[in-house]
Formats: structure tokens, sequence, C-alpha cells
């Protein structure tokens, strides 16, 4: 990982590789879920997947302090209570089968539960979509998910998604538990990620240098968020799920 940081030269297209993936990381924080599963995908283009998500694991964790501030009245209690344990066991398996899980087979698996999940959503008819309320068995099933995927490559949106969206929560509600959900589950990752990999000045040079992108990022999330009609906010999620998931499905097999 320090190979990769002292490599970087203030033109070089990895170096602009990282400012985007910061930026995305940022929009996600600031209330469109999805957008920061790109970070990784786009870094991987050029280096590890674990390398770029160890690198942008401190970018995560600080975003998520402004994330958690801009959602702080706005959240379900519930889904939290729910999504938060299985969330953290999710990070706990990930850590105990890293040595024997491909990001191959976690990218596969991620991309069909995330186009089969926007598949069912586009393809019903307006009257059967209905309500769902948080149910604790699919909770803890999504949510164990989302949290070993998350661990694997930033990548938990997908899974958690597909328990969430159903339910139709008020656009800033969805957007408020997805940031404090992933904000509890992304520091959970710090020992095992510490573990994995080595963390030296020049890593932390670089997440410095890449804060004020993640921020206004998160900033411009949040303004997005709040001006887009919920109809067309929910779209958009889908959209983006479904383009992500078609990206980690194409990156698995290749």
């Amino acid at each position: 990982m320090a190979a990769v940081v002292e490599s970087l030269s203030a033109g070089s297209v990895l170096l602009w590789l990282f400012f985007t993936a910061a930026f995305f990381v940022g929009l996600s924080k600031g209330g469109l879920p999805g957008a920061g599963t790109l970070s990784v995908p786009l870094l991987s283009l050029s280096i590890s997947p674990l390398v770029a998500a160890a690198i942008l694991l401190p970018i995560y964790i600080l975003s998520d302090i402004a994330g958690v501030w801009l959602y702080r009245r706005e959240f379900s209690r519930r889904n939290l209570e729910i999504l938060i344990p299985a969330g953290v066991a999710g990070v706990f398996v990930g850590w105990l089968t890293a040595a024997v899980v491909s990001d191959q087979m976690v990218s596969v698996l991620v991309g069909l539960t995330g186009i089969g999940f926007c598949l069912n959503t586009w393809l019903k008819s307006p009257g059967n979509r209905r309500q769902k309320s948080a149910s604790v068995p699919a909770g803890l099933f999504w949510g164990t998910l989302s949290g070993f995927t998350s661990f694997v490559s930033h990548a938990g949106a997908p899974p958690y998604q597909v328990y969430v969206l159903p339910q139709q929560l008020p656009k800033n509600v969805f957007a408020g538990t997805t940031t404090i959900c992933f904000a509890v589950i992304n520091l959970a990752k710090v020992v095992p990620y510490a573990a994995l990999q080595t963390y030296t000045v020049s890593v932390f040079v670089l997440c410095a240098l890449l804060l004020p992108v993640a921020l206004i990022g998160t900033f411009t999330g949040k303004i997005l968020t709040q001006r887009m009609p919920e109809k067309w906010f929910f779209l958009a999620v889908q959209c983006v799920l479904f383009a992500i998931s078609i990206r980690l499905v194409m990156k698995g097999l290749s």
C-alpha cells in the first residue's frame, strides 16, 4: 500500500482517480447511496482492490463524521437496531474469510443481487409494489451480507438497498439511515484493515489531500438529495445500483 502511494506524482492519472473516488465517497455520505461503491472499482483499474479499499477507509470514516452530522435527526431507529449488529458481524466474517474468499466471487454475488432486485422492482406492476416493514430475519441476512461485501471492497450498498428500498422510507430518512449504518460498519473495519495492511505516514498524507474533495462531495450530495423529487431520487438510486451491479459482475467474470 505504501509503495502505491509513494509512486504517485502530481500529474499522474492514478492521483486523479483517487480524487474522483474521494468525491464519490463524499456523495454517498451526503445522501446518494451507491455513489461510494464506484470508488473501489474505479481505483481497481490501476491498483489492487484490497489496497484501494484500505487506502480509502480513512476517507470513508472522516466523511462519515460530516454525513452523520447532516442527518443526525433523520433516520430509522428500527432499521439501525437490526442492520448495525448484522453489518458488524458481516465485517467480522469478512475478516475471518479474507484469505479464502476472492474479490471476484464477492463481486459476482453482489452484482447479481443488485441486478435481480432492480429488474424485479422495474418489471412489477405499480399495484404489486407493496410497502414492506423492517423485518428482523431479512434485516439480519441482508445486513450481514452488506457488512461482508463492505469489508471486501466497500460494496455494501447493493445488499443494503435490497432490504431497505422496499420499505419506501422518506428520502431523507433513507439517506440518514444509510449514512449512520455505514459509519458504524466502517469503524468496525479499522482493526481488521490495520491487521491486513500497513498504514504509513505517506498514506495519511494522501488521505489529508483527499479529505477536502470528499467533504465537497458530502455537501454536494446533501444538496442534491434535498432538491431532487422523491420519485426521481429513488429511481436515481436504483439506476446507480443497476450500473454498479453490472460493473461488479463484469469485474468478477473478467
